[in-house]
């Protein structure tokens, strides 16, 4: 059972939304194969599975911060999600691509950070783990 002040409870709900609608706008152009899309997929040669496998994967991550009892796990899988983007912007895309002036970067490291106080907020509600972090 997480104990949120009022105030802990509000930021983390509105980080969540913030999240969410970061991974649910970038779905249209996942699933309806953007061209930016399939340039990055493309370049880390996983076009087309792997774009929409992210999109679904996102759409999932984006629901889970949505439902008050799976927020922990929504934003796990939002972090590792934005793990994925942000290593493959430093190794193989770059912070700019096609001329966005870093915005996906920027959008990752957002949704990460994000996640990261979500998760750090609730972390006494995390499966398995969480009595751990419950304080007292």
């Amino acid at each position: 059972m997480t104990h949120l002040t009022k105030y802990q409870s509000a930021g983390s709900w509105l980080l969540q939304a913030l999240v969410a609608g970061i991974l649910l706008q970038t779905l249209f152009f996942k699933f309806t194969g953007a061209e930016e899309s399939v340039y990055i997929f493309s370049r880390l040669g996983l076009e087309p599975w792997g774009r929409i496998g992210t999109g679904v994967a996102e759409l999932v991550a984006s629901l889970l911060l949505l439902v008050p009892l799976t927020v922990p796990l929504g934003a796990l899988l939002t972090m590792g999600l934005m793990t994925g983007a942000i290593v493959s912007h430093l190794t193989v895309l770059g912070i700019d691509v096609k001329g966005d002036g870093g915005l996906l970067f920027g959008l990752a490291l957002t949704a990460f950070v994000g996640s990261a106080i979500v998760l750090a907020l609730r972390r006494a509600a995390i499966p398995v783990v969480g009595r751990y972090f419950q304080l007292t």
